[in-house]
């Protein structure tokens, strides 16, 4: 094996040192880290578990070589499905994805910090399983927590005051970069090796937003990240045979990532890692809904009770008015036709609509048979989206972080009704009468996939922190074998 030894004067840039140094040396102290990160587990496997419902996301699953056996592969959890850890980590990360109901993190940069968990698990549950089959002891689910816990703040923290999507980049390039580094730690690698396969992330070449975004919005938004974190994986394998790195891919000029893809700007940073994206991340609870349009749904969700009240319906309304904060406004802010669900799910006006209509808003509602009632866009031409800049500032305040939204409705006879809400009910400061929801949404998830007995073996390790902590991880996984 040829090891790459560094340039004599060449120091790695300091971003990237410190996201090795905090990964190898940071020992997590938080039980509320750890607390979160078991929630965060069961909600994202479950959103994964949900998304086995809809074929344009199971038709992407299973080997590359239909047919290829893998001897003590990673599993895929709801499928039969037995793969190498890099296309497991795209089979897991897909599945997570699929139907944007997994948790968020809101800031300069937007992104899905349990996008990670792709990678993780499946190394995770891979090397465990070839351990085994040695005679050695496996990793335990505590080790993927932590490293949650991890990708969640490397992710977090540089989102929080550096901007990708304003210079055209798609926030996967972080769970890329978050997971080859936590992997690159589950894997064994040294730290100098671990600096090398974090550089390998950053010198690939990063996803464009433009699958976000119209005219071009389509289904890789829904697989984009399960490709970041399978493509993380396979980096962080090959850093491990010795493949060089590149120490000053940031900073370089003329070629370096600053330089040619962030407009000579350095990263700025607000906060050293720690804990803190973990323990404040928001979870998606109630709608399978693009983030900043959460309250907004929230919001809709109650007007609609309180037109039945009145004895109305959303044929007696005659204009809609949308006060949010500016991120909502560049990403769901959407006229014109929809052409698919992945266009539904990121457009306000879609998201109010819905619930206007018919008091609810679930993942099926963006498929073809409902987006097909022509009340649908009668609605969405009586809206107007306007940003409050109090609900921006609020937004990026880390001592609020609020996702505020006001809708308004004013009725063809002139009465004027509205409601706000500040904060999602996955935000932090509602954890109370969230979590109970959120382990309800689990137990749903669950039952779509799984027989009652096999259920109820999975929930009783999953909602006890020290079972599931102590837990082997191939033991877990084959908990969730379809």
């Amino acid at each position: 094996m040829s090891t790459y030894t560094e340039q004599p004067g060449l120091r790695p840039d300091t971003v990237m040192t410190d996201i090795v140094d905090y990964v190898w040396s940071s020992e997590i102290q938080s039980p509320l880290a750890y607390e979160t990160a078991r929630h965060c587990l069961i909600d994202t496997l479950g959103c994964g578990l949900e998304a086995l419902g809809y074929p344009a996301c199971t038709k992407l699953l299973g080997p590359i070589v239909p047919g290829t056996i893998v001897p003590n592969g990673a599993k895929v959890p709801g499928t039969p499905f037995q793969l190498d850890p890099v296309q497991a980590a795209f089979n897991i990360g897909a599945m997570i994805r699929w139907l944007d109901f997994n948790d968020t993190w809101l800031a300069a940069e937007w992104g899905h910090p349990s996008d990670n968990l792709g990678g993780i698990l499946a190394v995770a549950d891979w090397l465990s399983r070839v351990a085994v089959a040695a005679g050695k002891r496996p990793l335990l689910m505590k080790q993927v927590l932590t490293s949650m816990i991890k990708a969640h703040e490397i992710q977090g923290c540089i989102a929080l005051e550096n901007s990708f999507n304003k210079v055209g980049l798609d926030h996967v390039l972080l769970v890329k970069v978050a997971s080859t580094a936590v992997v690159s730690h589950l894997l064994g690698l040294t730290h100098e090796e671990g600096i090398a396969a974090v550089s390998l992330a950053w010198v690939d070449g990063q996803s464009l937003r433009t699958y976000r975004h119209a005219p071009n919005t389509g289904s890789r938004k829904s697989w984009a990240a399960g490709d970041a974190t399978s493509r993380a994986v396979r980096l962080a394998l090959m850093a491990k045979t010795g493949e060089m790195g590149y120490p000053t891919v940031l900073t370089t000029p003329t070629w370096g990532f600053y330089d040619v893809s962030f407009r000579g700007k350095a990263f700025q940073f607000q906060r050293p890692y720690g804990t803190y994206v973990m323990e404040n991340v928001l979870f998606k609870i109630s709608f399978p809904a693009e983030f900043h349009a959460q309250t907004a749904v929230e919001a809709t969700m109650k007007l609609h009770e309180r037109l039945q009240s009145l004895g109305k319906t959303a044929a007696d309304i005659q204009t809609v008015s949308i006060l949010t904060h500016e991120a909502c406004v560049r990403i769901i802010d959407k006229r014109g036709p929809l052409r698919n669900p992945a266009d539904r799910d990121h457009c306000i006006q879609y998201m109010i609509a819905i619930p206007l209509l018919f008091g609810r808003l679930t993942a099926s509602d963006y498929e073809d048979r409902v987006a097909a009632d022509p009340r649908i866009d009668v609605l969405r031409e009586k809206m107007t989206v306007q940003e409050n800049p109090q609900f921006t500032r609020e937004y990026h305040d880390p001592e609020k972080r609020s996702i505020a939204n006001t809708v308004i409705l004013t009725l063809n006879d002139g009465t004027r009704i509205e409601e706000t809400v500040l904060y999602p009910l996955g935000h932090r400061t509602r954890r109370g009468e969230g979590i109970p929801l959120l382990v309800d949404k689990f137990r749903t998830n669950l039952a779509r996939r799984f027989p009652s007995k096999q259920q109820n073996t999975i929930l009783n390790a999953s909602l006890d922190q020290t079972t599931l902590e102590d837990m082997a991880v191939n033991e877990y996984v084959d908990m969730y074998t379809a």
